[in-house]
């Protein structure tokens, strides 16, 4: 059976998110569907996994809905489910941000063309700015952008701040990206408040990039927020990381076994599987370790039962 990843978003007022939230769960749970979708006052933030054959009831329901009918959705194939849960839930901030921006006046939106157009043609007061998190961009970014040092969404507010001392805010162009495109959204509002006059983002995120362009100026593989963690942009993506142990050129993602950890890093499956899922010989004694199973796809590790925390479970 193959199944269809889809990402999308939306910003529209919501009057009743909790009525929404139980009506969208009613729905999926009657198909082989798996998602993370967050609905809150301000619209919807999805990434879900649907088996092929129930992917036109989903479509169908979405493009019936009074709020939800003007998605744009990005999907790929992928062999398996890319969640291990049905999860809708209200979130208050669709994006953890920590404070307000006006949505009204966010960037420019660009095509995955034009951008491809702008970053061969990039002039000298242009500034290709990747918004994610840096475990995001250490696996894959356009060339040439710059790479924030930031662990949260939270953090990139004083990013910003910090940025804008140093560039001269009326001359500056910034074309800014994101996985799926709603992290610009807010970021690119962001950024307007701060001051900058010109700033751009990549309709559709990398996601869209990537079915329209493949990796055409771009470096590594994506990150997601799902079971697959890394996925190519096209079949010719070479590795730009390397693994934490060997320094062997690898892309594979892994988080810390160490349930008190969790930390994300690139290993090989060899040493993931001779450091036993951990980042470090500390993380593996400590005694709260999750087993590995090791598979072609890995996966993020599954929180453990209760009653197996309070025992201190370990391999």
């Amino acid at each position: 059976m193959s199944y269809k990843v889809l990402a999308f978003y939306l910003f529209t007022p919501v009057a009743d998110p909790r009525r929404e939230v139980a009506d969208h769960k009613i729905f999926l749970s009657r198909y082989d569907a798996r998602a993370r979708i967050y609905i809150s006052e301000e619209g919807i933030n999805g990434q879900m996994s649907i088996a092929g054959s129930d992917l036109e009831a989903y479509l169908c329901y979405l493009e019936g809905h009074p709020l939800w009918h003007s998605c744009r959705i990005k999907m790929h194939e992928w062999p398996e489910h890319a969640f291990a849960k049905l999860t809708v839930k209200y979130r208050a901030e669709l994006v953890a941000l920590g404070r307000k921006v006006d949505t009204s006046n966010t960037a420019v939106h660009i095509s995955p063309a034009d951008w491809e157009a702008r970053l061969e043609a990039k002039e000298s007061d242009t500034i290709v700015l990747d918004v994610r998190n840096a475990y995001e961009s250490k696996v894959g970014h356009f060339t040439g952008a710059i790479l924030p040092d930031i662990e949260t969404f939270r953090e990139f507010p004083a990013f910003a701040e910090k940025l804008a001392a140093r560039v001269d805010l009326e001359k500056t162009r910034v074309m800014m990206y994101c996985t799926g495109g709603i992290r610009c959204e807010l970021y690119g509002a962001l950024m307007k408040e701060i001051g900058f006059k010109d700033v751009a983002q990549l309709d559709g995120g990398v996601i869209g990039y990537g079915l329209e362009k493949g990796s055409r100026h771009w470096e590594g593989k994506l990150f997601v927020f799902d079971d697959r963690l890394v996925v190519p942009l096209s079949e010719e993506a070479e590795p730009i990381t390397a693994c934490r142990f060997c320094d062997a050129p690898v892309d594979l993602m892994f988080n810390c076994a160490n349930m008190d950890c969790n930390a994300l890093f690139t290993a090989c499956k060899s040493c993931i599987e001779r450091h036993h899922g951990c980042c470090s010989d500390d993380c593996f004694a400590s005694g709260r370790v999750r087993p590995l199973h090791i598979t072609d796809h890995p996966k993020p590790f599954r929180k453990l039962p209760k009653e197996m925390k309070q025992r201190g479970f370990t391999i």
